[in-house]
């Protein structure tokens, strides 16, 4: 049985204050996305001293609910209708939800009990997540009913990169800066209401950006999961394009999650963390006309390959992170940035196109159910990367505690470059094979 759902009518250049307001989203997205990878695994494992094996579990647990979810909240969206049209609802609900459960997940009752806190953490980081669907999920199809032109989306996808570049060079220096300047659990307490405000004012800043932004007709849309797994079947892009950037999710995931490691333990100077991070952010801004020029000249595909390889020699260099000096580790980090700018954006660029081919397809709607399965394969792949990183730890024998400089056993220390560094380039390697074919073929 087909429900129907609202698609815009095509139309061609988008105005700035649309493509702006669009981008105001990525503010929460880079918020979400960045914090929990970055610090959450280092609050269970130094602060509430959660075993590292446990710590991995316990931040992968709620995620993996996201993977059943996603699919549901795009299904919601794609069939909602209304005043406020199809998407915005869950934009504005979904994000101040977001917010809220946010700076309740560092903000836990303290017991002293490992296994209490730490359950504490992983129920509100279940909430978090679920928030998060409603929020995402909607913000990834917009992109197929704010234009039927395909460049078009490349510059919205790069407006919506650039705020995200931005979104994660503020959190991802400047959690850690806040969490330091307090000090201990208080320190964390803070900078969950401070990331809190952030995602308030993306999700405050998208919902009116696209108020006025689309208009619609109806068509038909999926009604059941029967339906949505044919659907995703049917698509063989889609399904390509969706593996790649699922498995090398998994890498950037373990990446983010090794920064603050890679500071403390490795480098031995906690103050090097922002450093990092602002070098492995910073070249997005720099980068992403270039990254328009490619797409435009070589194309989207041959664009996403040529980041995932230098992203590869990145992360390479950060496995002599002991021998090499500070400066040179930061240029990898740099290199690392490059590659992860072209990471997020052609993919990014192609899955409007993917949906829109597939739409004119089947004349059924996709967006939601496309976006669903996508964020919920994104939310797996950034949830795997900690929870790996967290078992590569423990093989090392990381030494947990709570809150107390602890002397790392050297296999530890092996452990934090490994994960931050081997890992994250066969990930991203492992993508690759899924982009060797037209990943824009339709037919079947």
């Amino acid at each position: 049985m087909m429900n129907s759902a609202r698609v815009p009518v095509e139309a061609d250049r988008l105005p700035t204050r649309t493509r702006f307001g669009y981008s105001l989203g990525s503010l929460a997205t880079g918020a979400f996305g960045t914090v929990p990878g970055l610090l959450l695994l280092p609050y269970l494992t130094d602060t509430l001293a959660v075993s590292a094996s446990v710590a991995g579990l316990l931040v992968l647990l709620p995620k993996a609910w996201d993977v059943l979810f996603n699919p549901v909240a795009g299904r919601i969206s794609d069939r909602t209708t209304g005043r406020l049209g199809a998407r915005r609802p869950y934009l504005i609900g979904g994000g101040v939800a977001l917010a809220v459960f946010f700076a309740g997940l560092f903000a836990g009752p303290d017991t002293g009990s490992a296994t209490f806190d730490g359950l504490y953490v992983a129920g509100m980081f279940l909430l978090c997540a679920t928030a998060f669907a409603f929020f995402q999920v909607p913000f990834n199809a917009l992109p197929v009913e704010l234009t039927a032109d395909p460049a078009e989306r490349t510059r919205l996808t790069a407006w919506r990169i650039a705020v995200l570049a931005i979104a994660i060079l503020l959190c991802g220096a400047g959690a850690p800066a806040i969490r330091d300047a307090v000090g201990g659990i208080a320190g964390y307490r803070v900078m969950g209401i401070a990331v809190g405000v952030l995602i308030v004012v993306g999700a405050v800043g998208v919902f009116f950006g696209v108020a006025r932004a689309s208009r619609s007709r109806v068509l038909p849309s999926v009604s059941n999961w029967r339906e949505v797994l044919a659907a995703v079947r049917d698509c063989r892009p889609f399904r390509w394009l969706l593996l790649a950037f699922v498995i090398q999710s998994a890498g950037i995931g373990t990446l983010l999650a090794g920064v603050d490691y890679m500071a403390r333990v490795a480098l031995n100077d906690k103050g090097l963390q922002s450093l990092l991070f602002a070098a492995f952010v910073g070249p997005a801004l720099l980068v992403m006309p270039l990254c328009m020029k490619i797409a435009d000249r070589y194309g989207k595909r041959f664009g996403y390959v040529l980041a995932s390889l230098v992203f590869t020699v990145g992360v390479l260099g950060l496995l002599g992170a002991r021998v090499f000096p500070v400066g040179v580790v930061v240029a990898c980090a740099a290199v690392v940035g490059v590659g992860y700018t072209g990471i997020q954006v052609f993919p990014l660029a192609l899955l409007p196109d993917v949906i829109s081919a597939e739409e004119e397809r089947t004349g059924q709607i996709r967006a939601g159910l496309f976006a669903g399965v996508w964020t919920a394969g994104e939310t797996l792949g950034l949830a795997l990367g900690p929870a790996l990183y967290g078992m590569v730890l423990a093989a090392g024998g990381y030494v947990s505690s709570a809150g107390d400089d602890v002397t790392q056993p050297a296999g530890a220390v092996t452990a934090v470059i490994i994960g931050a560094g081997l890992v994250p380039a066969l990930f991203a390697l492992a993508g690759l094979p899924f982009l060797r074919r037209r990943i824009l073929e339709v037919d079947p």
